[in-house]
């Protein structure tokens, strides 16, 4: 059923949650599994360090990355990228660019009003995207 698994990742308890669940997808159905971090192009993020122009996104991303690709080792196909663009418009490029069969996003429990006025990411991927997206919900956002 999944061949490829796209999980968008922050960082956060609630991506680190989908990432727990696109784990167990992937081992189930014998899929790669994407790892995607999108340094927002919308946010000023380029800053010199020692004469050298450095993108502090990117490297965030890097290192989210890398923790995560530390705890998943040997235990399913992966593939992981830093993207710098919308993340809205980069997650779905990228969804479309591997053939993502589902893309799995967590979520942040926003209700009410926080959630009229600050959007979700993964709201508008669920509206927008051709494939299926599975969102989790971590501990923490009851």
């Amino acid at each position: 059923m999944y061949d490829t698994i796209l999980v968008p990742t922050d960082g956060s308890d609630q991506a680190n949650a989908a990432l727990d669940h696109a784990v167990g997808l992937a081992r189930d159905h014998g899929a790669t599994l994407h790892l995607l971090y999108v340094a927002d192009s919308n946010r000023d993020s380029v800053t010199t360090l020692g004469g050298e122009v450095v993108d502090a996104l990117e490297q965030e991303g890097e290192r989210i990355l890398a923790d995560a690709t530390e705890r998943l080792t040997d235990t399913v196909d992966l593939v992981d990228a830093v993207e710098t663009g919308d993340p809205v418009e980069t997650i779905l490029d990228y969804a479309d660019a591997v053939d993502a069969d589902v893309i799995v996003m967590g979520t942040h429990g926003r209700r009410g009003l926080d959630r009229y006025l600050l959007g979700s990411t993964t709201e508008r991927v669920v509206r927008r995207s051709p494939v299926a997206v599975l969102t989790i919900r971590s501990e923490e956002s009851d």
